[in-house]
């Protein structure tokens, strides 16, 4: 069957499905892997179908990240209703820094491609600006409150975001795919709980 003879389907959110089987691709093999070609291809459509909802790749990838991003959120929220309140402030504003850390690297070990995807897509956040409720947004609350529960100098707090991201991030691409992949399972969680240990010492 030619391209010209192969069905082409109605789809009543056609823009929706490009972006599904786009993230099906990054999930699978990272933001190398996916083209509007293949895209349009799985989704049985035409090219020009498919340019009228993302203009060129990167359209799709910015869509993509965006996509993988706001899972990630929502993995770190679900991870922060779980952190008890009891306590002092400052011990339970420090429990959810650590739990913030957590998901952040267990979610690049448990989808590589897509958290290959929000890195390659949206480096240039930092500069744009985020929303509170995105993961950097939700790192930058969780300071702002251990800065109220008295755990974290206010002189201290500029930049102290990037610091905290720096170091799970680090950490997240050296266990996913770099030179610590092939730590056994006790000895990478050891590390990813010594990482946020020193993390928290140095912030607070």
């Amino acid at each position: 069957m030619t391209a010209a003879d192969r069905p082409r389907y109605h789809h009543p959110d056609l823009r929706a499905a490009l972006l599904e089987h786009g993230i099906a691709l990054a999930r699978a093999g990272g933001p190398a892997a996916v083209s509007l070609r293949d895209v349009q291809r799985r989704a049985g459509v035409s090219n020009s179908a498919a340019y009228r909802h993302y203009a060129d790749r990167a359209a799709l990838l910015d869509a993509i990240a965006d996509r993988a991003a706001a899972e990630l959120s929502a993995r770190m929220t679900a991870e922060l209703a779980g952190v008890p309140a009891g306590g002092p402030p400052a011990d339970v504003a420090r429990a959810r820094l650590r739990a913030l850390g957590r998901v952040y690297i267990r979610f690049a070990l448990a989808e590589p491609g897509l958290f290959a995807t929000i890195g390659a897509e949206q480096d240039k956040d930092l500069a744009t600006g985020h929303g509170p409720d995105d993961p950097f947004g939700l790192l930058g609350r969780c300071l702002d409150e251990l800065v109220a529960a008295g755990g974290l100098d206010p002189v201290h707090r500029p930049w102290s975001d990037v610091a905290a991201w720096s170091a799970v991030h680090g950490l997240a691409v050296l266990v996913q795919g770099g030179p610590l992949s092939g730590l056994p399972s006790a000895d990478r969680e050891a590390a990813i709980e010594r990482t946020l240990d020193v993390l928290l010492a140095g912030l607070t």
